[in-house]
């Protein structure tokens, strides 16, 4: 995956703990350190979008399918 090239603006306050982490070397860069939160933020987005979409299910009605879907397999299963 190649790397891309953008501008960020940020409120200086930001920019000074930002420095602070990479004086600390928890980050080589600013770079790199922008680039792991916009990563884990993105995660973090995915992750909830999922959670809210699994939430919609009916567990009931999932279960069931899931039980009919075994009893299928069962039934195509070689005999030994």
């Amino acid at each position: 995956m190649g790397v891309a090239k953008i501008a960020v603006s940020l409120d200086s306050e930001l920019v000074h703990e930002l420095d602070m982490l990479v004086r600390e070397r928890k980050f080589s860069s600013r770079s790199q350190a922008i680039q792991k939160a916009v990563a884990d933020s993105l995660a973090r987005r995915r992750r909830s979008r999922l959670a809210r979409e699994c939430a919609k299910l009916d567990k009931r009605a999932e279960q069931k399918m899931a039980n009919e879907d075994v009893g299928l397999e069962k039934e195509t299963w070689p005999e030994y």
